[in-house]
């Protein structure tokens, strides 16, 4: 359906986006919403995963509900078509959806409108298939420069990137992917990984074991902001 829709959409579209990214949740989204923890006075540790939902994601929520934590997924919209019932119970069980584009697009590599197609393509699908609309976006590789970060204000949202990446997609180990994933945590740190990797999937038991003893609380991104709010074309962390 959206693929038809990308074809159109570009600019012009881009303040309808920017008046509706922020829309409130929906009842089930709230009732799913975890219980505020300040991280300005614990702890704080925020998992991201992109790419998704994958088969595996379902496992993944499995593990984060046994484990009563909450993290970000950033997701890519053709991935939210053809699994939006994924998408439905992450929003259900109070996970925060950012938008990681249509097609995983390299965004320094694209138009300006074909840049914004990419994001609202992505905001109607989740809204589709959820009842929200994603309120930051990542890009993907991280590749963002002056033009990009124009384009993406445009679209009405911040662009979130991270203070350490796992590499999951390259170590493709259980074991590899803890002892890096680990290696990474510091205060309200933003780390990624993918739930499209089964060996993160497998990692995240281990991972949030070990967090706890640390003491550390997984949350969203948006917990580790707290009342601090990104204007659209922001980049976090700078």
């Amino acid at each position: 359906m959206w693929r038809g829709v990308r074809a159109v959409l570009g600019i012009a579209v881009a303040a309808t986006l920017a008046s509706t990214v922020a829309a409130p949740p929906s009842a089930s989204a709230a009732a799913g919403k975890a219980a505020a923890v300040n991280c300005k006075k614990v702890k704080c540790i925020a998992l991201t995963f992109d790419d998704g939902p994958s088969p595996y994601t379902g496992a993944l929520l499995d593990t984060l509900r046994s484990n009563k934590v909450k993290v970000t997924f950033f997701v890519v919209g053709r991935q939210v078509e053809k699994r939006p019932s994924v998408v439905r119970r992450m929003v259900r069980e109070g996970h925060e959806v950012g938008n990681h584009t249509w097609d995983h697009t390299r965004l320094t590599d694209a138009l300006d409108g074909e840049i914004v197609s990419e994001l609202s393509s992505t905001q109607e699908a989740v809204h589709e298939a959820a009842g929200i609309r994603p309120k930051l976006m990542r890009p993907p590789f991280g590749a963002t420069d002056q033009r990009v970060r124009a384009a993406v204000q445009t679209a009405g949202l911040p662009l979130v990137l991270w203070t350490g990446s796992t590499r999951d997609w390259e170590l493709r180990n259980t074991k590899a992917i803890t002892r890096k994933a680990l290696s990474l945590v510091r205060p309200n740190g933003v780390i990624l990984m993918h739930d499209i990797v089964p060996e993160t999937v497998k990692a995240m038991p281990g991972i949030l074991s070990e967090l706890r003893k640390r003491d550390y609380h997984v949350v969203t991104v948006s917990s580790v902001l707290g009342d601090r709010k990104l204007e659209a074309g922001e980049q976090y962390p700078s």
